[in-house]
C-alpha cells in the first residue's frame, strides 16, 4: 500500500468523517427500502451518493471503488449472520441446494434481536461428545 493512502486512511479513522459517511449510507439505505415514492428514493440515492463522495474525498481512494464497496446493499441494514446445522441420520447428512445449484448444510440468515434470549441448550444433557463450554446460545 502506498504511504499516501496509508496516511490518508489513518486520517479517517481519526476523524469523524467516516461515522458521518457511515451514518448518511445507513440512513440512505433504510430510505430506498422503505420510500414508496420515486422523489423520495431519489434524495435517498442522492444522500448515499454523498456519503460515498465525503468516503472518497477523506480516504483517496476513487469514488467508484468506494461506491462498490459502499453502496451496494440493498434491505434494512442489519448485522448479516448464518448458521447452518449438522444433521446425522445413520451414515448419511442432510444436504440441501442453494439456488446456486451448490450443495450446503441446510440454514439461513438469522435475525438479530437484541437483549432477547432466544435457546439455551446444556450441552452434557442433549449432544455427545461433551465439550468444554457446556451451554450453547
Amino acid at each position: 500500500m502506498c504511504e499516501k493512502q496509508e496516511n490518508s486512511q489513518a486520517h479517517v479513522a481519526k476523524s469523524p468523517w467516516l461515522d458521518w459517511a457511515i451514518e448518511l449510507q445507513f440512513i440512505a439505505q433504510a430510505g430506498l427500502t422503505y420510500s414508496k415514492e420515486d422523489f423520495d428514493r431519489e434524495r435517498f440515492e442522492r444522500v448515499r451518493e454523498i456519503a460515498a463522495e465525503i468516503l472518497s474525498l477523506q480516504s483517496g481512494l476513487p469514488l467508484e471503488h468506494v461506491k462498490t464497496l459502499f453502496c451496494n446493499e440493498t434491505g434494512f441494514q442489519t448485522p448479516k449472520l448464518d448458521t447452518r446445522a449438522d444433521i446425522f441420520q445413520e451414515d448419511k447428512i442432510l444436504l440441501v441446494q442453494e439456488k446456486s445449484g451448490q450443495w450446503a448444510l441446510p440454514g439461513g440468515w438469522v435475525d438479530v434481536i437484541p437483549l432477547r434470549l432466544i435457546a439455551v441448550q446444556d450441552r452434557n444433557k442433549h449432544n455427545l461428545p461433551r465439550e468444554s463450554r457446556n451451554n450453547t446460545k
